[in-house]
């Protein structure tokens, strides 16, 4: 897959940041909306969207999703393929979490395998969910966070469970937390629990790291995820003014090193190529 053009994904804000941890973290609507048309100016295709409730808390409500992709759309028009997560924080369980999709039936989502079939047990309704939701024309991007996820993620795509032969992975680097930082070598392991043009990936990865992982992603055909949800310091240690400030100076970073030699991908290409839309 090192032929195709280099997806940026943009994660601007997540479930947990606050305004205490950057003054430039995109909350409220009005605010996502700006974010998402200064990240569109800069190459990023995929937006992944979270969306926080009065007090600045996660919430997975598809009534301030839809209002918050309306606003993006006012912006952006059609440049931005919108993810809307539905990561679980603790607070909803995995029907809650179908629950959101079938209701709000939006172009693209993440969610986490471990959280939405989180054993053999739970495989049966699962993977009728994922089918479904590609039947409905969702795209969907399972988060793995481990090789051994990536494993069992393999076993699965090869029976058929996701709906389509090649559903598209994101490998999380490092966790959630003010110690535990992502490490760029632990892509190796990832990459090694599959055969290589097996399905497409990208790479996100917590901490000062993030730069460095994404190079080593763009370099050997994968994709990258970028933004505040896993990362503020920019490549020269310094901490960056804003999400597109981020996503410049990495692509940056990439394509002085030699590692981008593909085009970046536009949100038009993803549909079509990645999300099977005509």
């Amino acid at each position: 897959m090192a032929d195709q053009p280099l997806v940026v994904i943009a994660a601007p804000n997540g479930a947990r940041l606050s305004k205490a941890g950057h003054p430039a973290v995109p909350l409220n609507t009005e605010e996502i909306a700006n974010c998402a048309r200064e990240l569109a100016a800069v190459g990023v295709s995929v937006l992944h969207l979270h969306v926080r409730d009065a007090n600045g808390g996660h919430v997975l409500d598809a009534g301030r999703y839809l209002a918050t992709i309306n606003a993006i759309r006012e912006q952006t028009a059609d440049r931005l393929v919108i993810q809307v997560t539905t990561e679980a924080v603790g607070r909803y369980d995995r029907w809650q979490q179908m629950g959101l999709l079938r209701q709000l039936q939006p172009e693209a989502a993440s969610l986490a395998l471990r959280e939405l079939c989180p054993d053999a047990e739970a495989e049966a309704e699962a993977g009728e969910f994922f089918r479904e939701l590609v039947e409905a024309g969702t795209w969907p991007q399972y988060i793995l966070y481990s090789p051994a996820e990536v494993t069992r993620f393999e076993r699965l795509r090869q029976d058929g469970f996701f709906g389509t032969p090649d559903p598209f992975a994101l490998f999380v680097l490092g966790r959630y937390s003010d110690s535990l930082q992502g490490d760029p070598g632990e892509l190796d392991g990832f990459r090694a629990a599959f055969d290589a043009g097996a399905f497409p990936w990208a790479v996100c990865c917590f901490g000062p790291a993030e730069a460095a992982a994404v190079k080593r992603a763009a370099s050997v055909g994968g994709h990258v995820r970028i933004g505040f949800e896993n990362n503020r310091t920019l490549p020269d240690g310094t901490q960056a003014r804003d999400n597109a400030q981020l996503v410049a100076a990495e692509l940056e970073l990439i394509e002085r090193s030699g590692a981008l030699n593909r085009p970046l991908a536009s949100a038009e290409w993803v549909r079509r190529k990645l999300a099977g839309k005509r």
